[in-house]
């Protein structure tokens, strides 16, 4: 939202990911901003996707990203081996029901799901109100990804294993825009075959 130039030092890793909501109202100049501060990072790879606020780039081309950073639009992109599928969260989108075809297009072979939406009643609670996507629950079931990052619900930031999947809210900031949340360092073994990562070779830590 506009406040990533407040993030204390962020942990070393070989790819940083961001799931959308980098700006606050969506105008060009705060996309422009963020990307400048995004691709410029020293990270190796770089992958983001689109929030429900980045509405400027819901019609619009990227065409001076570096070649290791990666803005996800229904798509993906393979990372030494690790599959990465993104789906943005657009409002036009959500409206139109374009957002659920893309979900039900998501890759089967998906490592690492970035979504902007949590699936419904996992890290998606706040105010009373599950706030998750069912469409998206029902996909994340069915192609099992070994993790499944998102933001969007600002009161829901952390961890929980759900079978074979690891969720990771990554709302970095609170409800009221205020304090620094935790961010997420995750430790993935790079998969060079086709083969299941076995889980017990995996460590997640939280910052």
């Amino acid at each position: 939202h506009g406040q990533h130039n407040r993030l204390p030092e962020i942990p070393w890793a070989d790819v940083i990911i961001h799931s959308g909501d980098f700006s606050f109202g969506g105008s060009k100049r705060e996309i422009i901003d963020f990307l400048n501060w995004f691709c410029y990072l020293p990270y190796k790879y770089k992958i983001f996707i689109a929030g429900n606020h980045d509405d400027f780039l819901w019609d619009s081309e990227i065409d001076f990203l570096p070649e290791n950073c990666y803005g996800l639009r229904y798509s993906c992109v393979t990372i030494e081996g690790v599959k990465f599928h993104g789906i943005p969260m657009f409002v036009q989108d959500c409206v139109s029901g374009l957002i659920n075809t893309g979900i039900e297009k998501i890759r089967p072979d998906t490592d690492v799901l970035i979504t902007h939406c949590p699936p419904f009643e996992i890290l998606d609670f706040d105010n009373n109100i599950h706030y998750g996507s069912k469409e998206l629950l029902t996909a994340v079931e069915k192609i099992k990804p070994r993790y499944h990052l998102f933001g969007h619900i600002h009161a829901n930031n952390g961890i929980e294993v759900h079978g074979s999947t690891t969720f990771i809210n990554s709302a970095i900031v609170n409800e009221i825009y205020g304090d620094i949340q935790p961010w997420h360092l995750i430790e993935i073994r790079a998969i060079m075959t086709s083969e299941p990562l076995n889980q017990d070779t995996e460590i997640i830590k939280k910052s």
